[in-house]
């Protein structure tokens, strides 16, 4: 029997570039998540959501914005997946912007300490406060689960364990690596974190999904989705507009979010950066980024 699954929502977009993710999940709901899961044959529960959270200038802290509001949707969603985690419940997380994996995986690994995560993105996220000017937490989150110089102290602070991961527990699938600042490719390069590019991912989609998981730990697992990812060409629902006729399709990246949700470690799966003002003008994009949920989370 597949575990029961409990939907959390993180609607904030504190430590994006602007407002918008913050209604992802009440727009999913919506269009029939809910019950789309449960037909696919999952026992869902809506945990409902966190702090509602809309992204506002932070001229006091140009560098690290709207920081403790980040902090309280962190914490906010950590304790919600320790709920669903302690009643042996899989986890579905609506963000929100990508800082949602670090309350993840801070209920994770209180959970078990070796797990593992699946960080599928065009971007490594390992920018910080001090190597970057636009302070935008959400490409910082990494950056503070590896505990990263001039990380954020309150961010981290607040994960519990320091670093929150170790870079064993760690991989990268999708990213574009011209994207990535020169500092987020210094600390790629000194932490020898492992990474598939944008281009591998959309050609071979469960096949480089398959060399990622073989790469984890042999623990519980999360899987973090940053939209991002897709080509934005081929699904418009991301916040960042950047990736052009690049990355993969969404249905090509269903076949490897499904090989990593099928996997007997997998416990979480956040989505983040989603935002729906994007599909304006193809909105069948987010019944079938949907129809992508409920094929990763069917049961078998």
């Amino acid at each position: 029997m597949p575990r029961d699954l409990v939907v959390v929502g993180a609607p904030t977009s504190a430590g994006s570039y602007a407002p918008g993710q913050e209604t992802a999940a009440r727009v999913l709901r919506e269009l029939g998540l809910i019950d789309q899961l449960r037909a696919a044959g999952r026992q869902v529960h809506d945990a409902g959501d966190g702090p509602v959270q809309v992204w506002s200038p932070d001229r006091r802290h140009p560098y690290a914005q709207n920081l403790a509001a980040v902090v309280a949707a962190v914490v906010a969603v950590a304790d919600q997946v320790a709920a669903a985690l302690a009643s042996d419940a899989d986890v579905l997380v609506l963000g929100g912007n990508c800082t949602v994996a670090l309350g993840v995986m801070s209920a994770l690994t209180a959970h078990d300490p070796d797990a593992g995560l699946l960080y599928i993105d065009r971007h490594f996220d390992l920018n910080t406060p001090q190597s970057t000017t636009d302070g935008a937490l959400d490409w910082m989150g990494l950056a503070h689960a590896l505990d990263l110089p001039g990380a954020a102290e309150p961010l981290v602070s607040a994960l519990g364990r320091r670093p929150l991961l170790t870079t064993a527990q760690l991989y990268f699938l999708g990213v574009e690596f011209a994207a990535a600042t020169s500092w987020e490719r210094d600390q790629v390069e000194r932490l020898g974190l492992p990474w598939c590019a944008s281009a591998a991912l959309a050609a071979a989609p469960s096949a480089q999904a398959m060399r990622a998981l073989d790469m984890l730990p042999r623990a519980a697992m999360a899987v973090h989705l940053d939209v991002d990812v897709l080509d934005f060409t081929d699904a418009p629902l991301a916040e960042s507009t950047d990736g052009r006729n690049s990355g993969p399709s969404l249905d090509r990246l269903s076949a490897a979010l499904r090989a990593a949700c099928r996997d007997q470690r997998f416990r979480v799966l956040s989505i983040g950066e989603l935002n729906p003002t994007r599909a304006a003008g193809h909105p069948d994009v987010l019944s079938r980024f949907i129809g992508c949920l409920r094929n990763a989370l069917r049961p078998g």
